[in-house]
């Protein structure tokens, strides 16, 4: 499985993006695709994950209400929807993916990666 991410860009506080990640190399279904973030200095940390056909979701708290994930079974694409952007979630975002009917949280769990987009977020 090779995953793509897209959209990430320099934006003001309070602003909102959209990043994708279009998966390819065998079949979407069954996969959980997850959202992670590493900002400089930190490990990398879960921001989001959604099983197949989105029957179960999962945010870290520090993106609650603030942050929704989606697929498109259809075109093998992950999307998040960042709002209320704020600086503090300044980072390089990656999607990731794993054969997994559970919204899966730990970097470990996952077998694939994309290879980052940046994201930063100016005051």
């Amino acid at each position: 499985v090779q995953l793509q991410a897209s959209g990430g860009g320099l934006v003001q506080a309070g602003d909102s993006l959209r990043l994708s990640c279009a998966a390819s190399g065998r079949t979407f279904s069954g996969y959980v695709m997850g959202w992670f973030r590493q900002a400089p200095g930190k490990e990398r940390e879960f921001v989001a994950s959604i099983t197949t056909g989105g029957r179960s979701e999962r945010y870290a708290d520090s993106v609650k209400g603030r942050f929704t994930i989606s697929r498109d079974d259809a075109k093998d694409t992950v999307y998040l929807q960042m709002n209320s952007l704020q600086p503090e979630d300044t980072a390089v975002y990656y999607c990731a993916s794993t054969f997994s009917s559970f919204t899966l949280t730990k970097t470990y769990d996952y077998s694939y990666w994309g290879q980052g987009t940046q994201v930063t977020v100016s005051s």
